[in-house]
């Protein structure tokens, strides 16, 4: 496609023709009549969902009762699901779990990092950061009460701040108000070469571009079930840590289920062998069936033809947005490199909030951040070219009617 002839719907009517993933679309349950632009927030629902929570409702659960932690390996859930996020992010075999929620595990991952890092202080992170990322570094350092700081630096200059006190860098790989990816191999090596532990929270990059935490030598990584792998809502989260460090961490968090032997109920705590140790509580079965439905979604899809069609449609969205609406009116945030950004765009406009409120009335689903930012995300498994026609014409349309500025939209939601 010519970067310099105008683009037209039956441009992108043809990309769908010709999308090798197209097939995907039907995997997932989509609304009628519903561009959905937010999968970056929350994953489209999958078809075979509702069939696999309603067997272990009614199957596992309703008639099997408690006999399912054995006869339908409920016990081996956690495991068995965070091995098939492990191949999604490069992992080798009993390095990933899925257990509790993103911000506990940063919790987790901070503290171990922290401990095989003792005589350091400095948790180093970015302002912009994911705020709970930030949130749960204050806090375990006013826990530990040791003397810790959390040193905040801006992306530019991130290598340059990592320094011979610095215990553990905590970074975001793709942020999640602008889109912007950072060189995960390439900082890893710095974080190594000045002896510093690095954490990359993946919650914006597993099941959207390709991650090699094996490659890239990281040493422990978060991420969340409900946004590109379309867990559900509030889908239980992973934890990475490198084999070569799980014989070293004690968790901060030393639950019955991390125990060597759980059902011994032994009343000193031992740590289990392996990825186990960071296991804390009972998992929540549930909502790990519905995960799992996603995850082996995204395990059908190739992740560099997810990833090729991700840069390919946030391509064209930008195009679209600068030849239908035009220079001025929307200021791109995100990097101009595709290369340099996650699945998503974001835009800054002083009404905002109202207009995506707008957005969302007329079925275009995005969503905004504080103070001023446009977000669409790109999910290539279910969303088309064509509906990037649909969804900028429909933006153009809000803004030259000004449709967003009614009592109603500007009225701020609970929920953001």
């Amino acid at each position: 496609m010519n970067s310099s002839e105008l683009l037209t719907r039956g441009d992108l009517e043809a990309l769908d023709r010709a999308d090798p993933l197209r097939g995907f679309r039907d995997r997932f349950a989509i609304p009628e009549g519903v561009i959905y632009l937010d999968g970056n927030s929350l994953g489209a629902m999958p078809a075979a969902t509702p069939a696999r929570v309603r067997k272990v409702v009614e199957e596992e659960w309703g008639r099997d009762l408690i006999r399912s932690w054995n006869i339908n390996g409920w016990i081996d859930l956690q495991r068995q699901i965070g091995a098939k996020i492990g191949r999604l992010i490069g992992a080798r075999d009993g390095e990933t779990i899925v257990a509790d929620s993103t911000s506990i595990n940063v919790f987790k991952a901070l503290a171990a990092g922290l401990e095989l890092r003792p005589e350091r202080k400095v948790i180093l992170s970015e302002p912009d950061n994911f705020p709970t990322d930030l949130y749960v570094a204050q806090g375990l350092t006013r826990y530990l009460g040791r003397g810790h700081t959390l040193r905040l630096a801006e992306p530019n200059e991130i290598e340059s701040a990592i320094t011979s006190d610095v215990a553990i860098v905590m970074l975001t790989h793709v942020n999640y108000r602008t889109g912007r990816m950072h060189d995960m191999r390439r900082i890893t090596e710095r974080a190594h070469a000045a002896g510093a532990i690095m954490l990359w929270d993946l919650a914006h990059s597993t099941g959207a571009v390709p991650v090699d935490v094996t490659g890239a030598g990281v040493d422990l990584a978060v991420g969340c079930g409900y946004k590109y792998l379309n867990g559900g809502p509030g889908a239980p989260a992973f934890l990475y840590v490198a084999q070569r460090h799980q014989p070293h961490i004690e968790p901060i968090l030393s639950g019955w289920l991390g125990h060597a032997a759980p059902f011994a109920f032994e009343q000193s705590y031992r740590p289990a062998e392996g990825i186990d140790r960071v296991s804390v509580g009972a998992p929540p079965i549930i909502s790990l069936a519905a995960l799992e439905v996603g995850v082996d979604v995204m395990l059908d899809a190739s992740i560099d033809a997810v990833r090729a069609k991700s840069v390919q449609q946030g391509v064209i969205f930008d195009r679209l947005v600068a030849q239908e609406i035009g220079q001025g009116t929307l200021t791109l945030v995100s990097p101009t490199d595709p290369a340099m950004r996650g699945s998503q765009l974001c835009y800054a406009h002083p009404n905002a909030w109202p207009v995506m409120r707008a957005l969302i009335d007329r079925e275009v689903i995005g969503d905004f951040r504080m103070p001023n930012i446009l977000r669409f995300g790109f999910t290539p498994l279910y969303l088309g070219y064509a509906e990037l026609w649909d969804a900028v014409a429909t933006l153009k349309a809000i803004l030259a009617e000004r449709a967003w500025d009614r009592p109603e939209y500007h009225a701020l939601a609970t929920v953001t």
